[in-house]
């Protein structure tokens, strides 16, 4: 994108933003976090996240569409900063602790969207482009869901790590 000079320009940059982070969890993220973990119940999470994610992706070229705009994916760099920490821990952590490391960098990544959709559906009040709220509102309550889920899991994969290495 050129330089940005408007509230409106701002607003599509905002949009190639969330639209790079979600491309990016479809084609790469969440299929590599489907392959290391290891609870079964978080890789049902994780598929079904994958499938919303595709519908959020949708939904997003679907705003360019209503905008009258060219689909322009901008490269995110608070994402990539998020992926770059997930892997560093991996790294770092042991096996035992990949699906603990995995549900964290997940609820990251979903403030990160939350912050987002919000963001974007503050913009779009503002300019007045009220007929794409409700897309960002669909996308906004599946990652809201998908948080309160992750959090969940994390809790119980927290206690039976820690149970585990009490027990051992």
């Amino acid at each position: 994108m050129s330089e940005i000079t408007t509230p409106r320009d701002l607003f599509l940059h905002e949009l190639g933003d969330i639209l790079y982070v979600e491309e990016k969890l479809e084609q790469e993220v969440l299929p590599k976090l489907m392959d290391e973990v290891k609870s079964t119940e978080f890789r049902k999470g994780l598929e079904k996240h994958l499938r919303e994610t595709r519908t959020h992706v949708e939904n997003l070229e679907q705003v360019f569409e209503l905008l009258g705009e060219e689909i322009q994916k901008e490269e995110c760099v608070g994402f990539e900063g998020l992926k770059k920490e997930h892997d560093q821990l991996v790294e770092e952590s042991s096996e035992d602790l990949i699906d603990l490391v995995d549900a964290g960098a997940v609820a990251r990544t979903e403030h990160y969207e939350i912050a987002a959709y919000e963001g974007l559906i503050t913009m779009a009040r503002a300019l007045g482009e009220r007929d794409v709220i409700e897309l960002f509102e669909k996308n906004l309550k599946d990652e809201k869901e998908t948080l309160r889920e992750v959090e969940s899991l994390a809790k119980e994969l927290t206690k039976a790590s820690a149970k585990e290495m009490s027990e051992a």
